[in-house]
């Protein structure tokens, strides 16, 4: 199940790994018909789980229900969903809304790391904030940070700003566009070579199960595979404790059994955020995220 208005790809490699798997094709849904609004509709027959939505297959009763693919921005409007399947005992790894919420609203997850220790920049939200309190925030932050929506995508509306023009033009930008935004000190994550430079590492029952190095030659772009960051599959059997360990915590901590964490080693180390379904990327996605992912669901049969 994803939102088949997605153009993220991940529901082809998931539709593959499920073949590969069970020797079946798996049905394809639509999330959208199952948020908010939707015609979907959820029941039981015979304390089976039945799904049924309008326009594809008439009624499914499947064993495991594999969500993927779900917009940020959409969530909410997911999460009465999640609680139905929850309370139909639904096998799956989507069913946790509030740690959704908490991993997708990066608000909420400064604080969650806040409380449980894991290290991150600091931040301020800033809600509708005035001129005077964008520019105390800014300097508080040491004049040098990152703006990002609290509920964003892929590095897009994200911008490093040093300047007090910066500053006004990213605030009018997300003004424009009706959205909550934060600023975080900027991590100073630069390489040898004076290149940002952060890891991706999934994370799935406590256990990485990828790791890309991310290598970005625009010091003011997002280390965002999408933003022109260069990206190198690791062998994680290889990973250094100040990489895989805080990517577990980070996860752990948010509540999440699956996620994908962002984070640099320099300065000490420092975890960006942990994605709910992170892209797959170009490298080995198959191997190394979705034939996991999908036998994750299968062993909880």
């Amino acid at each position: 199940m994803t939102d088949h208005s997605s153009m993220e790809g991940s529901r082809d490699v998931l539709a593959t790994a499920v073949r590969r798997l069970t020797s079946h094709p798996p049905v394809l849904l639509d999330a959208r018909h199952f948020m908010t609004g939707g015609q979907g509709r959820v029941g039981a027959e015979r304390g089976t789980l039945r799904l049924q939505a309008p326009g594809e297959v008439p009624v499914v009763n499947p064993a495991a229900v594999i969500i993927y693919e779900i917009p940020p921005a959409e969530r909410r409007r997911f999460e009465d969903f999640q609680h139905l399947l929850h309370q139909h005992g639904t096998v799956s790894l989507g069913l946790d809304a509030d740690a959704w919420r908490t991993a997708t609203e990066k608000d909420r997850t400064a604080e969650r790391f806040t409380l449980d220790g894991v290290p991150h920049m600091e931040s301020i939200t800033l809600s509708g904030p005035t001129e005077e309190q964008t520019i105390a925030a800014f300097g508080r932050l040491g004049r040098d940070v990152w703006a990002r929506p609290t509920v964003g995508m892929g590095g897009d509306d994200v911008f490093h700003i040093r300047t007090d023009t910066q500053l006004r033009d990213a605030a009018r930008h997300y003004a424009a566009s009706g959205l909550n935004w934060l600023i975080a000190r900027d991590a100073g994550n630069f390489n040898r070579d004076g290149r940002r430079h952060q890891f991706r590492v999934v994370v799935l029952d406590d256990h990485v199960i990828r790791a890309c190095e991310h290598v970005q030659p625009d010091p003011d772009a997002p280390c965002n595979e999408s933003r022109g960051a260069v990206s190198t599959l690791l062998d994680i059997d290889d990973l250094s404790p100040d990489i895989y360990q805080p990517a577990i915590a980070a996860t752990k901590s948010l509540g999440l059994r699956f996620g994908g964490v962002d984070l640099a080693v320099e300065n000490g180390g420092v975890v960006f955020e942990v994605n709910v379904h992170p892209a797959f990327g170009t490298l080995q996605a198959l191997e190394t995220v979705a034939v996991p992912y999908v036998q994750a669901h299968l062993d909880m049969l």
